[in-house]
């Protein structure tokens, strides 16, 4: 399946789990404000977060589909990222905010209304199974599996609304209604964090996850003919698009038409790497030596 049809399914299934979350957070924050409970006020906020996630990755799927133009010789597929690190900055915002009511309502907690709180937290939970169960039906590009990460926090989030609900309910403490708040925004912490360091790690231009550079270069060298690959690098475009350059070092140039689709398939196969730019060098000019970083690595006999 190509890019454009991983982003155009992809994209199906994002939106519909975006209209579905933002719907029931909405349903939340209305239920959080008559009830006063903030554990329904922070599992809103995540699924809000949530929300947002997804319609980052719907739009990025939109535009992944857009050519590549003159001014942007890889198309748009950056927007994904610039839009997660937006997501990431707004969702640390959302922590700071419920850690604060969180600690404030400990020390003069409110009534809250037991009922509503695990009526809502209810059909949260059950909203946030049928999401998730979309998500996992609908194809596996990395959005699609982030999204699904956030909304199994959202699945604890609304467990979490659930059990304070119960807890007053039964005439327990209203404390657990912030305690638990505390625990949804854990939560949200935890997808910040893991978020902020995927983004970082695309902006840094790293290794794309799941990808060994060294294996990669061992699988390119195996291929006969080949005798070296150095100043290789490997980035990602976006979440689900790699890209490679590299110089290739053969024993013979006039076999390089039939040394590059093999390479090509090499990294289109087994490293789901389409977009590679390979130059040819002759291995006898250059003078190939043992210190080069593939010199030989893996070579078969």
């Amino acid at each position: 399946m190509s890019d454009h049809d991983h982003s155009h399914s992809g994209g199906k299934t994002l939106l519909f789990a975006l209209v579905f979350t933002t719907g029931f957070a909405a349903v939340e924050v209305f239920g959080g404000l008559i009830a006063d409970s903030l554990a329904l006020l922070s599992d809103a906020g995540h699924m809000l977060t949530d929300s947002l996630s997804l319609g980052i990755g719907a739009f990025a799927a939109w535009l992944a589909k857009k050519p590549a133009s003159r001014q942007h010789s890889f198309g748009l597929k950056r927007a994904e990222i610039l839009g997660a690190l937006f997501n990431v900055l707004f969702m640390f915002g959302v922590i700071v905010f419920i850690a604060y009511e969180a600690i404030r309502r400990m020390a003069d907690t409110p009534a809250v209304a037991g009922g509503m709180v695990l009526a809502i937290g209810g059909l949260g939970l059950l909203v946030n199974i049928v999401v998730a169960w979309v998500l996992m039906r609908g194809e596996q590009t990395i959005n699609v599996r982030g999204a699904l990460l956030h909304v199994m926090g959202d699945l604890l989030g609304s467990v979490a609304a659930l059990v304070a609900g119960a807890v007053i309910y039964l005439d327990g403490p209203p404390i657990a209604d912030p305690i638990l708040s505390l625990f949804v925004s854990l939560l949200i912490l935890v997808s910040a964090i893991r978020l902020l360091r995927e983004v970082t790690h695309v902006l840094m231009e790293g290794v794309p996850k799941g990808i060994d550079a060294h294996e990669v270069g061992c699988a390119l060298v195996r291929v006969d003919g080949v005798c070296a690959i150095h100043d290789m690098h490997i980035w990602s475009l976006s979440s689900n698009s790699q890209a490679l350059v590299a110089h290739i070092d053969v024993e013979a140039m006039e076999r390089w038409e039939e040394i590059l689709p093999q390479l090509q398939t090499i990294l289109r196969e087994r490293f789901d790497i389409a977009h590679s730019t390979l130059q040819p060098e002759d291995a006898a000019i250059r003078h190939v030596c043992d210190a080069d970083p593939y010199c030989g690595a893996g070579k078969v006999n």
